[in-house]
């Protein structure tokens, strides 16, 4: 009796032991791929505990998270022919445990290795003008270009994000004398605008008092206002030639009507003119 207690206790140890090596925790993080015999299992163990055949099976931890990978930076020439450095970085995860545990064998450093390529090549197919102000449609491009050989090893690219591109010195220098001419363009083309849109408002002010002669009247009258307004000891008085030319038609009527002969109009508007030009 006392010998079928103990080989019951032993065999019961032993069965905890093997329970116990057999016992495997995977994280929340993780999914289990089982090889058994050295063949993988159909399907990924889940979170929790899981148990393992011992001696048979043996189980691979794949981290399924979002993996942020950062390309070293690339040079090449772009399609004008410009020298660049250009980095990205590359967010992708895990959709396949299983493939990925068995189709690449370090699947990190292969889609670091196809980030690199594909950036080169991106490079080269485009302008620099679209590496500096076009980087949406490149990002597409850079992730489709990579996601195609990563999707047969159950990878999933989210994103690809160009972080930099560092220009040659003397390209900087022309693109800054090309940004200066370009504003100084525009400064012209504003105030050359602003001369035409003031000639047309006096062109137009000019008919209106053409139409209305009271108008100009009005207008001295506001001019003299205004250099008053300055507290000058000196105040000028500005003599329309409309006065002049009245007066050399009153002349000429007047030598008309005695039958004399015209008397020039030079003389008579000498002195007003003389008088007008004195401040």
């Amino acid at each position: 009796m006392g010998a079928t207690v103990v080989a019951v206790v032993v065999v019961g140890l032993l069965v905890l032991l093997v329970l116990k090596s057999g016992m495997r925790v995977v994280n929340q993080v993780e999914r289990g791929v089982v090889f058994r015999w050295g063949k993988a299992l159909p399907g990924s163990r889940q979170p929790g505990i899981t148990f393992l055949i011992p001696f048979a099976d043996r189980m691979r931890k794949v981290n399924v998270q979002v993996v942020t990978m950062p390309v070293p930076t690339q040079e090449g020439i772009t399609r004008d022919n410009v020298s660049v450095k250009v980095d990205a970085v590359v967010y992708f995860r895990v959709i396949d445990p299983v493939r990925a545990a068995i189709e690449v064998q370090d699947y990190v450093f292969a889609v670091g290795q196809v980030a690199q390529s594909s950036l080169r090549s991106i490079i080269g197919k485009s302008d620099l003008d679209d590496l500096l102000s076009d980087r949406e449609r490149l990002h597409e491009g850079l992730a489709l270009m990579i996601d195609s050989p990563a999707a047969a090893w159950g990878i999933h690219i989210d994103r690809v994000e160009i972080k930099d591109v560092q220009l040659p010195e003397s390209l900087k220098r022309s693109m800054s004398r090309q940004a200066e001419a370009e504003r100084e363009r525009r400064a012209r083309v504003i105030t050359a605008d602003g001369e035409f849109q003031a000639a047309q408002q006096l062109a137009n002010a000019s008919r209106i008092m053409a139409d209305t002669p009271e108008a100009m009247q009005l207008r001295l009258l506001q001019t003299v206002v205004e250099v008053a307004a300055e507290k000058n000891s000196t105040l000028v008085m500005p003599f329309p030639v409309e006065l002049l030319r009245y007066f050399d038609r009153a002349v000429q009527k007047i030598d008309s009507d005695l039958n004399r002969p015209p008397s020039s109009a030079a003389p008579a508007a000498g002195p007003a003119q003389e008088h007008d030009d004195r401040p």
